[in-house]
């Protein structure tokens, strides 16, 4: 409850950051604003997941959608690597889906995919952030993602959060790197 009502007062907070961010997206990739996709959340509950719009819907020839790097925008990159285009999650949130920390939500698919990892994901609610996004996120494979995040669910406490949160301000500011920790709790 007491994360729902720092995620509420950080929304409004928010509000003018929250504004301008869409502006920006609004005119370098016109509507939608907000992504909105279907992840699986806490003991596999299906939930609308709202970020910023990052990629525009640039198909080839054929129809098909291009790769997401050819659709990421300049500034879907910056919201991306920033982590802005998260913001908006803070509704789910409030909404009680998600909490500031834990495995970030996958598609319901991916977590049906990984069998008994996936379920073991479902066991915490999913996170804004979470132990694989500062060790590395995007520079790591799904498995990796997926060891770490059951690491942390395994060795989850108020300050193994509080240590994440901190690094993923490092992560806005400094960018992603793949740590030590990564090739540690996945054994790679």
């Amino acid at each position: 409850m007491v994360s729902r009502l720092v995620a509420l007062f950080l929304l409004i907070l928010a509000l003018p950051l929250l504004a301008l961010l869409a502006l920006l997206v609004r005119l370098s990739m016109g509507r939608p604003v907000i992504f909105r996709q279907i992840r699986s959340g806490k003991n596999g509950a299906d939930f609308v997941l709202i970020k910023f719009r990052s990629m525009n819907d640039a198909r080839d020839a054929q129809g098909e959608l291009l790769p997401d790097a050819d659709r990421t925008t300049t500034v879907g990159s910056l919201l991306r690597r920033t982590r802005l285009d998260e913001l908006p999650g803070l509704l789910n949130v409030v909404r009680g889906e998600m909490n500031f920390v834990g495995p970030r939500p996958l598609l319901p698919h991916t977590i049906a995919q990984k069998g008994q990892a996936g379920r073991r994901r479902g066991e915490v609610r999913p996170g804004l952030t979470g132990w694989a996004q500062v060790n590395g996120n995007t520079l790591l494979t799904l498995d990796e993602k997926m060891a770490l995040d059951i690491w942390y669910i395994d060795n989850r406490d108020v300050w193994l959060d509080l240590q994440i949160i901190l690094r993923t301000l490092l992560v806005m500011v400094g960018g992603e790197r793949r740590t030590g920790s990564a090739v540690r709790e996945t054994g790679n």
